[in-house]
């Protein structure tokens, strides 16, 4: 029996424990025998440390929690582990447990994070700590600088400005990748995104370590604008920064309408990769590891939806424009993309519309589902 004592546990967190299986499951499958080396930075209680070893194949965990309390149940319960399992636990700080690692040149193959608060400040050792080919997974319970509530913090912890958005959590995903790009392109390598979800509650972003980065890379770093007044939403690169274009507000054209709210620089690039959701999928389906229903839908709808671009609208949103109920965000997905713009349903926020098409594109082709149905 697992104890919990009095680590820090919270039940609605399983989908994030389960990911966490299965990105170690998927790792395993690809690495060479005994490469499979998993570090908990903040292990609570320890039950993720625990399935690491038990559900995911990892041949080595390491558990850490700062709270020295918290050591003999941690201890106890990393000897639920096979002995093949190698298994350390410790009650350093995060910063002092990586900057060990660090100074003794250990990587691990899959680095968890599980912060409360910000880690902004871990991320320069924690990508030390990761293995090239290996993934951070990194949490955050840090909303309101990274939605728009705290916009000083914002500047201090992300070096960017978040503003007020209707697809809140997702700039708050984006905020935080942008930051861990940064800090690798810094030390010259470079990162690709695997998952990025949020209840929010907590921002959880997984992402692969790359020994360089990709051609381009530095092209997903660019800043998102959102219009208060008429709904609509831009974004660039900061590669290829211009003047922003004119909104449908009255005035906008001649720069008189509400200015825009501007957010970044955030990375603007896909949040999730496919591939490797569709082989977690597998893992899921195939191994010991467990994955409940809600876990599962909320994978999938990930899967369908990479986030290519950070434009969505709450489709509440589209019904204001409309004055009216909007149609179902279904036949709003089928008709863009009909008319040739990726769209997707947001897999991050339930009930938005994610889509490359035009804003008076997106609310003409949604009134004239409305009227179509109406002339049923």
């Amino acid at each position: 029996m697992l104890e919990t004592g009095d680590g820090f546990f919270q039940p609605a967190s399983r989908p994030a424990r389960d990911f966490g299986v299965l990105l170690v499951r998927t790792l395993a499958t690809g690495a060479a025998p005994g490469l499979v080396r998993v570090l908990d930075g903040m292990a609570g209680c320890g039950i993720r440390a625990l399935r690491y070893g038990l559900e995911g194949g990892a041949t080595a965990v390491w558990a850490n929690d700062a709270d020295p309390d918290r050591l003999p149940s941690l201890e106890r319960n990393l000897a639920r582990l096979p002995a093949c399992v190698e298994r350390r636990a410790g009650t350093a700080t995060a910063q002092q447990l990586l900057a060990g690692c660090l100074v003794e040149g250990r990587r691990f193959e899959l680095v968890d994070l599980d912060a409360f608060g910000c880690p902004a400040a871990l991320v320069p050792l924690a990508l030390e700590a990761v293995a090239f080919g290996g993934v951070l997974y990194l949490a955050s319970t840090d909303g309101r600088s990274a939605t728009g509530h705290d916009r000083r913090a914002a500047l201090r912890r992300f070096g960017a400005a978040a503003r007020a958005h209707p697809a809140s959590w997702e700039i708050a995903l984006r905020l935080q990748l942008a930051l861990v790009a940064r800090t690798a392109w810094a030390m010259g390598r470079g990162i690709t995104p695997l998952l990025s979800f949020s209840e929010g509650r907590a921002f959880r972003t997984a992402l692969l370590l790359e020994r360089h980065p990709a051609r381009g890379e530095e092209g997903q770093l660019g800043l998102v604008a959102h219009c208060h007044g008429c709904g609509d939403q831009q974004v660039q690169s900061l590669g290829r920064l211009g003047r922003w274009r004119a909104c449908g507000c009255p005035g906008g054209a001649s720069g008189e309408g509400p200015p825009l709210a501007v957010s970044g620089p955030l990375w603007i690039g896909p949040l999730q990769d496919p591939a490797t959701l569709t082989a977690m999928l597998r893992e899921a389906d195939g191994s010991g590891a467990h994955l409940d229903r809600p876990g599962r839908r909320l994978l999938e709808r990930l899967r369908a939806d990479p986030a290519a671009t950070p434009r969505c609208w709450p489709v509440a949103a589209i019904a204001r424009r409309l004055g009216q109920g909007p149609p179902p965000l279904a036949d709003l997905v089928a008709a863009l993309m009909a008319q040739g713009f990726a769209t997707a349903a947001s897999g991050v926020m339930p009930g938005q519309l994610r889509s490359e098409a035009p804003w008076p594109v997106i609310v003409a082709t949604a009134r004239g589902l409305v009227a179509a149905t109406a002339a049923r």
